[in-house]
C-alpha cells in the first residue's frame, strides 16, 4: 500500500473524529527495519508528487504546494487539519507535543527555542502522573507548542525527530531506539450555533504512536548500550502485549503500569479513545517467525473494545451553571459545618463532598491492590 492510500483509508476518518471532539490514537508496530517510521513520518525530501489542498484565502500556507508521495502519517494529517479548519468559520488553536521514550525515560523532543539546532539535548526525564480528572494519564513538564499552520508543525516534527535516538544494527542502519509520541491538540470554537446563539467549544487529540520495533539482539548484533536499549524496547513491548491479553481475556488486573509506555497510553487501551494499529512486516523469508509474531499480535488487539466518548462541548450557560453548583456545594459544606459545630473534634461536611471522597478512598484502594498483586508476581517470578 502507498502511504496516500494508507492515510486515506486509515488516518483520514480519524481524524474527522478528532475534529468532533473525541481522542484517537493510531500505532504503527512491527519488527524492526520494517517501516514504522516511515510509515508514520515518511520522506519529505523526495520530489513532490501530491498537491497539498488548496487553503482559504490569508493563511499562511502555500497555495500551490505539493507534498511528497513518501510523506507519512503525521505530515498528511497535519496539511490536512488545517485544510479542514481553514474551510470552517469557526476559531480554532492547535498545539503539538513529541515525547520519546528511551530506556524507561521520557524526553521532551521539543523542549527550547531553537529547536533548528539538533546539538540542543531534549528535555530531560519527564514524570508522569494520573490526574484523578478526565484529562487521565498527564506527562508533567512536556512543552505544548502553538502552531498556526501546518508548515511549522510539520517543522517541529521534523525537528523533534533530529533529536530522536537512533542507530545501526545488522537489521536497520537507521534503527529507533525510542518510542515516540507525536500529539496533536485541537481546540474548536463555534460561535452563536446554539439556540440560545451560545458558543460551542470542542476539543479533540490525536496521538500518533511510532513504537520502536521488537528486535532479536543475537540476529542484531546488539551489544552494551545497543543491548540495553534493545533490552529496553522488548520488556515495554511484552509489557504491552500483557495488558492486551489482560483486556482481550477481560481480566480483573491490567498491568498498565509495569512499563511507562502503557501507562502513557492508558486510555488507548481499553479507555475512551478510538484506537487503531497499523502492523508493518517483512517480506523475507528469514523474518517469516517475527512476521507471523506481528500479525497475531494486530489480530488480538483488535479484540480490545474501546469506549470512545466524545469531550464535553462547554457553552457559556454550562460554565455559569457549573460554577453555580460548585458554590451551591460549598454553601452546604458550610452549612454542614454549622449545624455540627458542638461537636467537639468532630469534621462535618455536606452528603456530596461525602461521597466525591468515599469514591476518592476507593480509587486509592484500587491502586493499592493493583501494587500487592504486582509484588506476588515479582515474588513469583
Amino acid at each position: 500500500a502507498t502511504q496516500e492510500n494508507i492515510y486515506d483509508k486509515v488516518v483520514s476518518p480519524i481524524l474527522g473524529e478528532v475534529m468532533q471532539g473525541f481522542n484517537c490514537t493510531l500505532f504503527a508496530y512491527g519488527q524492526t527495519g520494517t517501516g514504522k517510521t516511515y510509515t508514520m513520518e515518511g520522506d519529505l525530501d523526495t520530489p513532490a508528487t501530491s498537491r497539498v489542498p488548496t487553503p482559504v484565502a490569508g493563511h499562511d500556507l502555500l497555495s500551490n504546494a505539493r507534498i511528497s508521495a513518501q510523506a507519512g502519517m503525521i505530515p498528511r494529517t497535519l496539511y490536512n487539519l488545517f485544510y479542514a479548519l481553514d474551510r470552517q468559520s469557526a476559531e480554532y488553536y492547535v498545539h503539538v507535543s513529541y515525547v520519546e521514550l528511551y530506556n524507561e525515560e521520557l524526553r521532551d523532543l521539543l523542549a527550547g527555542n531553537d529547536l533548528t539546532n539538533e546539538e540542543i539535548p531534549a528535555g530531560g526525564n519527564l514524570r508522569v502522573y494520573e490526574s484523578g480528572t478526565d484529562k487521565g494519564v498527564v506527562i508533567q513538564g512536556l512543552e505544548e507548542k502553538l502552531v498556526t499552520n501546518a508548515r511549522d508543525a510539520v517543522a517541529l516534527m521534523q525537528a523533534g525527530a533530529m533529536r530522536r535516538k537512533v542507530a545501526a544494527t545488522r537489521c536497520n542502519n537507521t534503527s529507533s531506539r525510542s518510542h515516540a509520541i507525536f500529539t496533536v491538540t485541537v481546540f474548536i470554537r463555534e460561535r452563536a450555533v446554539t439556540v440560545d446563539g451560545e458558543d460551542i467549544s470542542k476539543l479533540g487529540k490525536l496521538n500518533l504512536v511510532d513504537l520502536a520495533g521488537s528486535e532479536n539482539i543475537g540476529r542484531s548484533g546488539a551489544q552494551n548500550m545497543r543491548a540495553k536499549e534493545a533490552g529496553s524496547i522488548n520488556k515495554s513491548l511484552l509489557v504491552l502485549g500483557r495488558v492486551i491479553n489482560a483486556l482481550v481475556e477481560k481480566n480483573t488486573y491490567v498491568p498498565y503500569r509495569d512499563s511507562k509506555l502503557t501507562h502513557i497510553i492508558k486510555d488507548s487501551l481499553g479507555g475512551r479513545t478510538r484506537t487503531c494499529m497499523i502492523a508493518t512486516i517483512s517480506n523475507a523469508v528469514d523474518n517469516i517467525e517475527e512476521t507471523i509474531k506481528t500479525l497475531q499480535y494486530a489480530s488480538q488487539a483488535k479484540g480490545i473494545r474501546n469506549r470512545p466518548v466524545a469531550n464535553k462541548m462547554v457553552s457559556k450557560s454550562e460554565i455559569v451553571h457549573d460554577l453555580q453548583q460548585h458554590i451551591e456545594r460549598l454553601n452546604r459544606d458550610l452549612e454542614a459545618a454549622r449545624d455540627s459545630s458542638g461537636a467537639a473534634g468532630g469534621f462535618f461536611v455536606s452528603k456530596d463532598t461525602y461521597e466525591e471522597l468515599t469514591t476518592n478512598a476507593k480509587a486509592s484502594r484500587e491502586v493499592a491492590e493493583e501494587w500487592k498483586q504486582r509484588v506476588a508476581l515479582w515474588e513469583e517470578e
